[in-house]
């Protein structure tokens, strides 16, 4: 990939960042209600309120609001939550560390299972295990997180208590790798579910596509294992089709990390965005908002740059 498609790419990518900026102050500051009433109460005397617009900064022109904002989102200083209390930057940090550290596992879960139960479709021998793959992958994306979550509580926090129902590690990740993996694996699994469901999908799919070509027929005619043909040969042509289904997934596995916290009250920046709906803190809104359009669009260059890292054919498109 030449360094003009690249810079190409990331003006683009910084457009589309600087355009949903717009768009997500514009679209909060149209939300009916007042923050000012929010915060001080409907019975606040009119100079009470108007003294709190003025401290709020939202007595100002919405161009001048907005460059404020903007401005201060370019320097890492986004100010302070009046509503939530505390710096926003220091709130969407640790909220960003819990996320990261649900995702991050959440994504790793799904790609080896996905990974596993790819190769077992297409390699397997007896037709039952195709079939218990087949009813994964139709089960894993009809059947919505809420409900999986809820049912991974009543079975291994209720009836079965051997896994904590909520929250997170109470002195840490570092602290005991033992307890923040029981603190980790049920809301883990939650949202791993339909991403592994997925990704298991279209990479059996993408194998046999591959597994049923020319060069696999002349391997296994020349007594090539077909392990290592499936391994080294039909599963790296078909990465490159299954990579872009991955950045995709990992996308929405953001979007279902905000319900997948909620249920089992997980600290993340979902939450955090609920709490800055629910209390009008438009501050706080606007920064989780927008710091998960830049992860988006993050992705969406990663995932760019490896599949043409993975397919020689578009390296020097």
């Amino acid at each position: 990939m030449g360094w003009v498609a690249v810079g190409r790419r990331v003006g683009v990518a910084a457009l589309t960042l600087f355009l949903a900026s717009v768009v997500i102050f514009a679209v909060l500051h149209a939300v009916p209600g007042d923050p000012a009433v929010a915060l001080a109460g409907a019975d606040a005397s009119p100079a009470t309120l108007a003294a709190l617009r003025h401290e709020l900064g939202i007595d100002q022109p919405l161009v001048t609001q907005y460059l404020h904002w903007l401005g201060g989102a370019l320097s890492g200083d986004l100010g302070r939550s009046s509503v939530i209390g505390g710096r926003i930057d220091g709130l969407v940090a640790d909220g960003l560390r819990n996320t990261a550290a649900l995702g991050g596992t959440a994504l790793v879960l799904a790609v080896l299972v996905a990974g596993v139960l790819s190769f077992a479709a297409v390699g397997a021998r007896h037709q039952w295990v195709r079939a218990v793959i087949g009813g994964f992958e139709v089960i894993g994306i009809a059947v919505p997180p809420f409900v999986t979550g809820v049912l991974l509580v009543e079975f291994f926090a209720v009836v079965w208590p051997v896994l904590p129902a909520g929250g997170t590690p109470p002195h840490g990740y570092a602290a005991d790798p033992g307890i923040t993996l029981q603190y980790l694996i049920l809301p883990a699994v939650c949202l791993a579910v339909p991403v592994a469901s997925t990704l298991t999908r279209f990479f059996s799919e993408a194998l046999r596509t591959e597994w049923a070509r020319p060069y696999v027929l002349t391997a296994r005619a020349a007594g090539v294992p077909a392990g290592r043909i499936l391994v080294r040969g039909a599963a790296r042509n078909a990465l490159p089709s299954v990579i872009t289904v991955l950045g995709i997934q990992a996308g929405q596995l953001l979007g279902s990390a905000v319900l997948v916290e909620a249920i089992f009250a997980w600290p993340g920046l979902g939450q955090l965005l609920g709490q800055g709906i629910a209390a009008r803190d438009y501050p706080v809104v606007q920064a989780v908002l927008l710091l998960a359009v830049t992860a988006f669009i993050l992705i969406a260059l990663l995932t760019d740059a490896a599949y043409r890292v993975l397919d020689p054919t578009r390296r020097t498109a």
